[in-house]
């Protein structure tokens, strides 16, 4: 599973649970993204709401705390970013609708494997609005279309909330896919939304995915 994870310490969060806040932050360098989302995290508390960031990254490589280096790039110059997530290593780039998921699992009492499997069935369920039959694969996390990788999955969690979240391949170049091995798979096929007749653009594909995400999230939280 891609996820890395750090314990919590002390009290468990106290049981108040505000809908999760969509904020679209347009094109992002991952760097200070990324240190937002650490930032957001270890200053948040028991009663802060839950927030999903729709964004697009410039060009750049990033590589989980699994990656391993015969898995990375082969004479590309596009930069590569160790990062704190779980997993190996992937693309992002403009026209991929990336959704950080902020969210304190122990609050709304997910387990780990219960969040990667929500991600991954919003995904399914947005894309199936269009028509794209989309479906898990046991061992990798993400989402497959065709047996191609259309959606790339991994987690932080640290102190039982969890940042990082998924990137779906929309309308991007998909070359520098071609230059790694992706999440960790020689070989693997990648594809995305506009090669199977989709036109909706990352921002829309994005928001529409954070919001079926936020709506999963106060699903299970009804059901309980």
């Amino acid at each position: 599973m891609l996820v890395s994870l750090e314990t919590k310490s002390g009290a468990a969060s106290a049981a108040v649970r505000p809908a999760p806040l969509i904020r679209y932050r347009g094109l992002c360098e991952y760097a200070p993204a990324s240190e937002a989302m650490r930032r957001f995290t270890a200053e948040r508390s028991a009663a802060t709401p839950d927030e999903l960031w729709v964004l697009e990254h410039p060009p750049v490589y990033t590589a989980g705390i699994a990656a391993r280096p015969e898995h990375f790039a082969r004479g590309s110059g596009i930069p590569l970013v160790r990062t704190d997530r779980g997993g190996q290593i992937t693309y992002h780039g403009p026209g991929q609708a990336i959704v950080y998921t902020l969210v304190d699992l122990e609050r709304r009492r997910l387990t780990v494997r219960a969040m990667v499997a929500l991600i991954e069935q919003a995904v399914i369920d947005i894309l199936a609005r269009p028509g794209l039959k989309a479906e898990r694969r046991p061992g990798a996390p993400g989402a497959y279309v065709a047996g191609a990788k259309i959606a790339a999955l991994g987690l932080r969690v640290r102190r039982g909330c969890c940042y990082h979240g998924v990137a779906l391949n929309v309308n991007m170049d998909l070359a520098p896919f071609s230059d790694i091995d992706p999440c960790g798979y020689p070989g693997l096929a990648v594809t995305q939304t506009s090669a199977h007749g989709v036109t909706a653009d990352a921002r829309e594909l994005g928001e529409a995915l954070a919001g079926r995400i936020a709506e999963r999230l106060e699903t299970r939280l009804e059901a309980r």
